[in-house]
């Protein structure tokens, strides 16, 4: 419907939403006031259930046909214990659907309520007619398999569970799963986001955000503390979510059990009794007195009353979206509102837990952080290593470093690995990662069509913001009771939890926004300019915020120390220049034999733009200069995506292109000079260090040789104009043996700082230090988390 349609029934109820969203908002500061200085917290319930058998409660309204169709199949599930109970709950039913009950299922016990109280006021009186400790609630729709009761009744094995959910299929097996059990939720844009994910990884018991009312088991005493279903929410859709967030806040925990199955005939009762927007409808409701009851944190509720006028306006300007909330939701919930008070007044006597906390444990990462338990032997780490980009075959620095880091964790640790690729094919290269890892795991990036106007984030950071990346961390997290999260590069920082036990160690290949100062020093349009100018100033934000959350912060040489903390000087003891950047020494070897006269070598992958740069101003500035002093003078360049050979001026018989090839070892060994003409960027080359233990004499810019050496001639001969880059070339023609003391320099810098075996010695080490202080940090703090 459009605009000018829906003007005459919303136009009043525009006119009216700054009342609307006003009136609630101080309604409930004023009634937080009043709670903090007059209400009362309760103790929750302490003791486990008895979990020798159920009580199985099914909601009924007019569902004769359901029952016929699907109750045998829960009759049959629980015959073989005596102590199991069937109840239906008949909500006033006119299809006679407890005669049929009690006259084809007599072993089944009947509830007839005189009116419709609803999903879940009915829910609520079978709760209270149950006789057993643990009650299971089944959709009247609802098939379930012969083996489904124990694997939910096994899932209560402490005193804080209090529920555990089904996993869910569809009776038409081609059809898209909506719905599963496994239930996640974050909030995001003022107001909670849910979805069910099918994740076939998962063969036991996992955290979800709530039960699914129609398919989980409930610890019957929390059940009932809690409240049961809020009549709020009536009459359907959302209960259950409101009901696991409350037992989130109250400390308790809610699995999801995947050898629990059941399969549902979707909306076969609620769907055939009321029209798609009447249910759409209640669920928008329903989000906004979710909120207005469980979000007791003032910015969150803040945010989501500015939001929810925003949203509704535009939803008046531009139509209704689900995603989204509207005028017609924000004025039904509004006459709810005297409801809702009550609600949130009981809701916070109830929540032990702030929302922030109960928003995270129902993700593997922080509920493995909170609730799982030390390692017996503190030096068996689980590391968990994250990578953005791939790493087989290493066609670049950071590859070689990731690549170098990996295989020697691998042979000394639990290393499990995710690993975000940019096609599908790449999953084989990786096979050897696979191999030598305790798990290995792959995203296949999808592409990006995130519009970043005015975002604050940084650019390299949004298109890396994927909440299947998010889930699959989480996951490993839980499942491998990982120790460490190793995150590489400033874009995976977004993935460090504020976690008690877990580390987070960063490795910083690049100080982000230093590289993109250096890179706005070159020349280039006014836009470009401006474009990088803003990314700069997003990276600086971005990330002088995001390094004081980590345990252990790595960097690839003292300047790269030196530089952050000269923003940052509190992470002095966190950040350490020794552990990472590196390479696999034993894998080279100085070549004694002759070179191939007058040949530059120079390596590097063609996506990093520092390489674009440097090769642009090398073959622009330094090879005509060389060239023309010494005619055959050729430079090789190897490297991943190299560019169109019309692209460089030089003549063709002074350039060969070669691309990627599987081994840099020859070239090495076969050129006379390696250059490294980098401009621009921040970390330490690693083709330098590459150069260095194979022996062949390399020219390099002061930048280029960062972190390694700044002296002329100490590992490497130094120069930043092109005419002086272009004298050092030719002396190395000319007089190569000159260089062979400054090239065993190199090699022994490199053998003894620089070995990747050594490095991983002391990064394990560092692990186990930051892990058993964190230790020790959690275990003298106070056990209630304040609130």
């Amino acid at each position: 419907m459009g605009t000018l349609a829906r003007l005459p029934t919303e136009l009043p109820l525009l006119l009216l939403s700054p009342l609307l969203v006003s009136l609630p908002l101080v309604s409930f500061f004023l009634e937080d006031l009043l709670f903090a200085l007059f209400g009362r917290r309760r103790q929750p319930a302490g003791s486990a259930p008895a979990s020798q058998g159920a009580s199985v409660v099914i909601p009924n309204w007019n569902g004769r046909d359901l029952l016929e169709k699907y109750l045998p199949s829960i009759v049959t599930a629980l015959a073989s214990n005596p102590t199991n109970e069937i109840i239906v709950v008949d909500n006033g039913s006119t299809d006679g659907s407890a005669d049929f009950v009690r006259a084809k299922f007599p072993a089944v016990k009947v509830l007839a309520l005189p009116e419709n109280l609803g999903f879940g006021g009915g829910s609520n009186a079978g709760f209270r007619a149950a006789q057993n400790d643990i009650v299971v609630l089944v959709n009247s729709d609802m098939r379930v398999a012969p083996d489904f009761l124990q694997p939910l009744l096994d899932g209560f094995h402490d005193e804080h569970v209090f529920a555990v959910s089904s996993q869910i299929f569809f009776s038409d097996p081609d059809r898209l799963r909506e719905e599963t059990g496994l239930t996640q939720a974050w909030w995001a844009n003022g107001r909670l986001r849910v979805r069910h994910r099918v994740d076939d990884q998962l063969g036991g018991l996992y955290p979800c955000f709530y039960p699914g009312g129609g398919s989980s088991a409930f610890d019957r005493r929390k059940f009932l503390e809690l409240g049961g279903f809020d009549r709020l929410l009536k009459p359907f859709y959302l209960e259950d979510t409101d009901l696991g967030y409350m037992a989130w806040k109250r400390g308790w925990k809610v699995y999801y059990q995947p050898r629990s199955m059941v399969w549902h005939e979707h909306r076969g009762t609620i769907g055939r009794k009321f029209s798609e927007g009447h249910i759409q409808a209640v669920i928008q409701k329903n989000f906004l007195l979710f909120a207005w009851k469980n979000i007791h944190e003032w910015p969150r509720l803040a945010g989501h009353f500015f939001r929810t006028w925003a949203d509704a306006f535009f939803s008046y300007c531009a139509g209704p979206s689900a995603e989204r909330a509207n005028l017609t939701s924000l004025g039904r919930a509004f006459l709810q509102l005297p409801q809702a008070i009550t609600s949130r007044w009981r809701a916070r006597g109830l929540a032990r837990i702030p929302d922030t906390e109960a928003l995270r444990r129902p993700l593997g990462g922080y509920f493995h952080d909170r609730f799982g338990r030390p390692r017996s032997d503190p030096r068996d780490l689980s590391v968990l290593f994250l990578s953005p980009y791939p790493i087989c075959p290493p066609i670049h620095g950071g590859g070689v470093f990731m690549y170098a880091t990996t295989k020697a964790l691998a042979s000394r640790c639990q290393l499990h690995l995710v690993a975000v690729l940019d096609e599908q094919w790449q999953i084989d290269q990786h096979e050897e990662l696979t191999r030598l890892c305790a798990s290995a795991q792959f995203l296949v990036r999808p592409d990006s069509d995130e519009f970043g106007f005015g975002a604050i984030l940084p650019h390299a950071v949004r298109e890396f913001a994927n909440h299947d990346l998010e889930w699959m961390i989480h996951r490993a997290i839980y499942l491998y009771k990982v120790d460490v999260l190793q995150l590489e590069y400033t874009n995976m920082a977004q993935y460090a939890g504020d976690y008690r036990r877990i580390v987070n160690a960063l490795f910083e290949h690049d100080i982000y926004f230093q590289a993109i100062g250096r890179a706005l020093r070159r020349p280039g349009s006014w836009f470009s300019k401006a474009v990088a100018t803003i990314e700069y100033l997003r990276a600086l934000r971005y990330e002088l915020r995001v390094l004081p959350r980590m345990d252990q912060v790595q960097v690839c040489s003292r300047e790269n120390r030196n530089y952050l903390l000269s923003f940052l000087p509190q992470l002095g003891d966190r950040m350490d220049e020794t552990l990472r950047a590196g390479i696999d020494t034993s894998l080279y070897r100085i070549e004694t034999g002759p070179r191939d006269p007058c040949t530059m070598l120079f390596l590097g992958s063609f996506r990093h733009l520092p390489n674009q740069q440097a090769l642009d101003w090398f073959a622009r500035f330094v090879l005509p200069r060389v060239v023309e002093r010494c005619p055959q003078a050729r430079l090789v360049i190897i490297g991943s995506d190299p560019p169109p050979r019309h692209s460089l001026p030089a003549a063709e018989q002074n350039v060969d292109i070669r691309g990627f090839v599987e081994d840099i070892r020859e070239p090495f060994a076969r050129c006379a000079v390696f250059v490294c003409p980098i401009l621009s960027g921040s970390g330490v080359r690693v083709k330098l260090l590459e150069a260095f233990c194979c022996g062949i004499p390399v020219v390099s810019t002061s930048l280029g040789a960062e972190g390694l050496s700044q002296v002329d001639g100490e590992l490497c001969l130094i120069a930043d104009d092109p005419e002086e880059f272009a004298d050092r070339i030719l002396e190395l023609f000319s007089n190569p043996s000159a260089a062979q003391e400054m090239v065993q320099r190199a090699r022994r810098y490199v053998t003894l700082e620089r070995d990747i075996a050594r490095m991983t010695e002391k990064l394990l080490e560092s692990y186990r230090k930051a892990v058993a202080d964190k230790h020790g940090s959690v275990t003298s703090r106070p056990a209630a988390v304040p609130f």
